[in-house]
């Protein structure tokens, strides 16, 4: 699946973050995968997809610069991809 900046994710339910001073670990508790975060950034977008719309607002929402988009689509394409997070339905 592609992420674009029309995406609506969040945080998979079953997924733990403790902060490390690196960034993060994200833990699975389905798939009991373990997960690096490796920037604070990275860390801060993903606890607050459920809060925005979308991708595009929140990496507003964190600061997130445009000339950095292509690179948090791509880390989220793979924590997709990882189930550390999934599409949100959103209801009416």
């Amino acid at each position: 699946m592609t992420i674009d900046l029309d995406s609506v994710l969040e945080l998979h339910p079953q997924v733990a973050v403790r902060p490390e001073p690196f960034g993060a670990l994200a833990y699975h508790y389905g798939n009991r995968r373990l997960i690096f975060l490796k920037h604070p950034d990275v860390v801060r977008v993903v606890q607050r997809l459920a809060e925005h719309s979308d991708v595009a607002a929140t990496l507003g929402a964190c600061g997130i610069t445009p000339d950095r988009h292509d690179s948090f689509l791509a880390a989220l394409a793979s924590l997709q991809k990882s189930e550390i997070v999934r599409e949100r339905i959103v209801t009416c």
